[in-house]
């Protein structure tokens, strides 16, 4: 049984009537809320995919905010849910122009006449949790500046210690919550919504992704103005252009869709799989065309990081989906995920397998990467398989993405895009690698590596003339034996030659010559292929002689 704070009632109430709605009425009981469901002028407590956006909407920002979470997570809702959640709107009627006022000359300590040169009164657009203005800098820039919703922290918090008592009711009595884990999804929802609460965060992000993507000259981040930006208020340069859904057919007709599309796929991709910290709220209206015909992103309040390990397995199953290698994707999905207890892997495998195949041989404007990946995500939720959020969250920026993708060139395959840039996508994840941090790291453990190996051959040689070296085997063919430390013996020395070549070429590099081989240091770059060669050649002899010894009866 909760308890029920006085100052949580209406939330209580709010909640249970929604469960009871959509068909939980099993959780509403659990949590001993059955008592405080009102009827609401006659409406049957049934709903459907379509009515849970609008009822999330008129239940307030930290209702909408969980919308959008929500529709990231397929291991959660059914497909209709999800997607219904994709179309949730963010869109409020906007608070006066008098508290603008006050919050920005608080913020910023001066009042707006003294900080703008111009400052419109009415917004261009207003959201749950703010709005923005059109204004001018005293020096002629124009900028946009975003202020945000008085009160909406109090109402937040409010909201979220409410929802807090309600998910640990349902972590500890029903056997869902132990499934899912409420109280952990809450948690990152809260981390989540109070970071998007500090536009000081916000404009970091600008500044990251702005210097992440500078290599493509047809997108563009706007930049924020730090003296004009607190936890508040953020003033970043103003970008004109269209909503890329708003585009007229003319427009349409004179851009290059298939050139911005790939461009927008690309950056996208070195986001996620190479910097590990991506844009994750691409929908329509958070993506312009510039009247210089680029594609601006906007709203940096919501983004993804990905660590370098999810890295290496969200390529490999990219790569799977669009090569329609079904296993292959089922085996790295296992990989990225925290398999449970009442995991099904043959299930599993199954559906994946289907899953991939079904979209092997559809036609360019059928394939939706988004949408496999999302339902991916909802396999893994039912087969027992906990995929990590950034997963969820990538899925849904695809689903977002494929969208953009088909307005701006309808033939666009992202599937080809993918296998296209994956090499280009390794080579920047290997020179990312080679950074001085990651060298100097390498460079310690060879040193480490150095400074102990004669104290540890001296130990084992000493060991060896005091007759005190015990091999314990239960049988032994003696020149088998000294064939296979002879082998040993040969694959460390090449290990450490070509660590060695490694580490010579990382340090060559910083040294300037004419000599050049694609733009870098000449010697460095013979010194790295001699030891990527040996390697090849290394790992092909170690494969073979292990297949070799396989066969063996």
């Amino acid at each position: 049984m909760i308890s029920l704070r006085p100052q949580h009632l209406k939330r209580y109430k709010d909640l249970a009537w929604l469960f009871m709605k959509y068909g939980r009425a099993d959780l509403v009981r659990k949590a001993g809320l059955e008592d405080v469901v009102e009827d609401r002028d006659g409406e049957a407590p049934t709903g459907n995919a379509t009515d849970l956006a609008a009822d999330l909407e008129r239940l307030g920002p930290t209702f909408i905010k969980l919308g959008q979470l929500l529709s990231t997570r397929s291991d959660l809702l059914p497909a209709a849910y999800t997607e219904g959640l994709t179309r949730l709107q963010d869109n409020v009627e906007p608070f006066s122009f008098a508290e603008v006022e006050q919050i920005v000359a608080s913020e910023l300590g001066v009042r707006i006449s003294k900080a703008f040169a111009t400052f419109e009164s009415t917004p261009t657009a207003a959201a749950s949790l703010g709005q923005v203005h059109r204004a001018t800098l005293r020096d002629g820039r124009p900028v946009a500046v975003k202020v945000q919703r008085p009160g909406i922290r109090e109402v937040i918090f409010e909201d979220l210690e409410a929802l807090r008592e309600i998910a640990d009711v349902l972590d500890g009595y029903t056997e869902r919550g132990r499934q899912v884990g409420f109280g952990e999804i809450l948690e990152e929802f809260r981390r989540s919504l109070f970071r998007e609460l500090d536009y000081r965060e916000e404009a970091q992000n600008l500044l990251t992704l702005g210097r992440n993507l500078a290599e493509f000259e047809r997108i563009v981040v706007p930049a924020p103005i730090a003296d004009y930006t607190t936890a508040k208020v953020l003033t970043m340069a103003y970008i004109r252009g269209t909503k890329i859904t708003t585009l007229s057919p003319v427009v349409r007709l004179e851009m290059n869709g298939a050139g911005l599309n790939e461009q927008l796929f690309q950056a996208y991709l070195k986001q996620v799989l190479v910097d590990g910290f991506f844009h994750a709220d691409p929908h329509p209206g958070n993506i312009f065309l510039t009247e210089d015909g680029r594609i601006a992103l906007l709203d940096l309040g919501m983004v993804g990081r990905v660590t370098p390990q999810v890295q290496d397995h969200l390529l490999q199953l990219l790569l799977a989906i669009s090569e329609g290698r079904g296993d292959d994707a089922a085996e790295f999905a296992v990989k990225l995920g925290e398999v449970r207890d009442h995991f099904d892997k043959a299930a599993f495998n199954r559906q994946v397998n289907a899953l991939v195949v079904e979209h092997q041989h559809a036609s360019l404007k059928d394939i939706k990467v988004g949408k496999i990946m999302m339902r991916l995500t909802e396999i893994s939720g039912a087969s027992g398989v906990r995929l990590p959020a950034e997963l969820t969250m990538f899925g849904k920026t695809l689903l977002n993405l494929d969208g953009i993708a088909r307005t701006l060139d309808p033939g666009f395959d992202p599937n080809a895009s993918i296998r296209q840039n994956a090499a280009d996508i390794m080579r920047k994840r290997l020179l990312k690698s080679a950074s001085p941090g990651n060298l100097f790291s390498s460079l310690l453990e060879v040193k480490e590596f150095a400074a102990n190996l004669p104290r540890r051959i001296n130990k084992l040689l000493e060991t060896v003339a005091n007759n005190e070296l015990e091999v314990k085997v239960d049988a032994i063919d003696e020149r088998l034996l000294i064939e296979g430390l002879q082998k040993i013996a040969n694959r460390i020395t090449v290990g450490l030659v070509l660590a060695a070549l490694i580490v010579g070429a990382a340090m060559l590099m910083s040294v300037p010559t004419p000599f050049r081989i694609w733009g870098y240091p000449g010697l460095a770059m013979i010194l790295f292929l001699t030891a990527a060669s040996g390697g090849v050649v290394l790992m092909v002899n170690i494969l073979a002689s292990d297949v070799k010894a396989k066969k063996k009866p």
